[in-house]
């Protein structure tokens, strides 16, 4: 597979926050130091206005510095956020509070604590993402190998791990261990959804849930759509609300004279058992078209926690203490199906597609993944349960020309034990996705977390990486798996795929930290 070279999508904002990033600690440091002179400069001059003096050289500095530092500031704060999840806005806020450009120390304390240490200097991640790379080379393969290999070798890595590196611009492999091995993947398996889904739906695709009422009967169905980030929280905060859908269906009732209805829920978009084949889990609620908050029993909104038995009729049965506040007399819901013929009386949407699938990247969202591959199933054709949905998966990727060999999807969320994927498979993802060819595959790579800023890696990587390396973990039982892009000491766009099974199940944390060091080292690495 060939990528061609990485163009612009956006032109100028990339280059003009790389600058910004750039100068904007030097900048707020001159600003801080002539700050107290200008201030007994406006002082002084006050009285003495009559008099002209020609300003001295640090006047001119000083001036200079603070423009700057407010352009600067400017700069950043018009480019961002630049997505739908605010996920950038978050990277700057922390990095400005580190007070660090990222890349060499710039004058603070290596190491220092509460602090992580200066990352290579290399580009920031989403610059690579955005930009054209002006590396002439790539690593080179038996340089990779020199850095890598011994590293693999940790045994807290296990018998047997595999790995690849793969040039984004080019796609051409660079280095690989058992790179045609197809291992457990745990949560990269998240990847492969994202890329699926997009590729079935496109990016501006939303799931809507609605409530039509039956002609002549008086019943109200409320409709499940699929969409897993419908919420009954007073704060719907971007996400489609299940109580603005009971308020524009009560207000439709009301234009119609109707004040008491029968109401119902249809969950008839998905087919098959609705519990995954890991059963009851915490990390996990009942795989059903209707649910709000994911069935969580609290105010969480990512992580394991304990779920409602019923996701569905737990969302009708709030649907139902919503329509009776605004006035209108119901029946406790039951499941039912909605005809053809029933009249929609109210809709809300999710948010798109593309946020969605930053959501479930960032914050590895079982439930939104199980969701999207269902909906790639409908997308396709396929019987929307766990089954129907692998195949899909497996299709849209074979129709993007990626490497199967030996791949399993049994789910969309990588909880499936029996899932198979491959390093070679991860890394054409994730080039995939940076193809420009394929702008809709996009919010794959936006979405993986950041390492030291965001999601499942905000604490990983703050000795040496940070900011610098954006990757989907991977973690179940004696199964550690990473995966993601970087942007190398030579400023080259890599894409990266670890995976460990057979690990030490005691000692989770020494498998971590091992394959950050893999991918510490591979940024780190001058390899040209």
């Amino acid at each position: 597979m060939v990528v061609p070279e990485l163009r612009p999508w956006r032109a100028a904002r990339p280059h003009v926050v790389r600058i910004a990033d750039a100068v904007r600690p030097r900048l707020a440091r001159a600003a801080a130091a002539a700050k107290p002179r200008v201030t007994r400069l406006v002082r002084t001059g006050k009285p003495q206005v009559a008099r002209v003096t020609r300003p001295k050289t640090w006047q001119y500095t000083a001036g200079a510095a603070t423009a700057g530092l407010a352009l600067a500031a400017g700069v950043v704060t018009a480019a961002g956020p630049w997505d739908s999840s605010g996920q950038r806005t978050a990277e700057r806020d922390r990095a400005a509070a580190l007070g660090r450009a990222g890349g060499t120390d710039h004058g603070g304390t290596s190491g220092a604590p509460g602090r992580p240490r200066p990352a290579p200097s290399a580009g920031p991640v989403l610059t690579g993402l955005g930009g054209v790379s002006t590396v002439k080379s790539a690593p080179d393969g038996k340089a990779l190998a020199k850095a890598l290999t011994p590293l693999l070798k940790d045994p807290a890595l296990g018998p047997r791990p595999a790995a690849a590196v793969v040039d984004v611009t080019t796609g051409r492999r660079l280095y690989g261990t058992h790179a045609d091995a197809a291992l457990t993947p745990a949560s990269t398996t998240k990847i492969a959804t994202a890329v699926a889904a997009l590729s079935a739906m496109g990016a501006d695709h939303r799931l809507t849930t609605r409530a039509a009422l039956e002609p002549d009967t008086k019943e109200v169905v409320l409709v499940g759509g699929g969409d897993p980030t419908l919420t009954a929280r007073e704060k719907a905060e971007g996400a489609a609300s299940l109580r603005t859908l009971a308020a524009e269906t009560a207000a439709a009732l009301a234009e119609r004279g109707v004040r008491e209805v029968t109401l119902s829920y249809d969950t008839t978009r998905y087919a098959g058992s609705p519990k995954h084949p890991i059963g009851n889990n915490p990390n996990l609620a009942l795989v059903t078209p209707l649910m709000a908050d994911e069935g969580r029993t609290d105010d969480s909104t990512s992580g394991p926690v304990a779920r409602v038995t019923d996701p569905a009729e737990d969302a009708a049965r709030q649907f139902e203490d919503f329509l009776t506040s605004h006035g209108i007399k119901t029946t406790a819901p039951g499941p039912s199906k909605a005809t053809t013929r029933a009249e929609t009386l109210a809709a809300v949407s999710s948010p798109p597609l593309s946020a969605l699938v930053e959501r479930m990247l960032t914050n590895s969202d079982n439930d939104i993944a199980e969701a999207l591959a269902r909906q790639t199933a409908i997308a396709t054709g396929e019987r929307a349960d766990f089954a129907g949905a692998g195949r899909a998966i497996g299709a849209q990727l074979r129709e993007l020309g990626l490497p199967l060999k030996g791949a399993a999807f049994k789910d969309g969320s990588g909880l499936d034990r029996a899932d198979r994927l491959t390093p070679d498979l991860l890394t054409a993802l994730l080039a995939k996705a940076a193809d420009p060819s394929h702008p809709e595959l996009r919010p794959a790579l936006t979405g993986l977390p950041v390492a030291g800023f965001t999601g499942t890696l905000s604490s990983r990587y703050t000795d040496g990486a940070s900011g610098v390396i954006r990757a989907k973990t991977g973690t179940l039982t004696g199964v550690h798996t990473l995966a993601g892009t970087l942007v190398d000491r030579d400023g080259r766009l890599l894409a990266f795929a670890a995976m460990a099974t057979g690990t030490d199940p005691g000692n989770p944390a020494a498998t971590q930290r091992a394959l950050d060091r893999v991918a510490t080292a591979l940024a780190a690495c001058g390899c040209g």
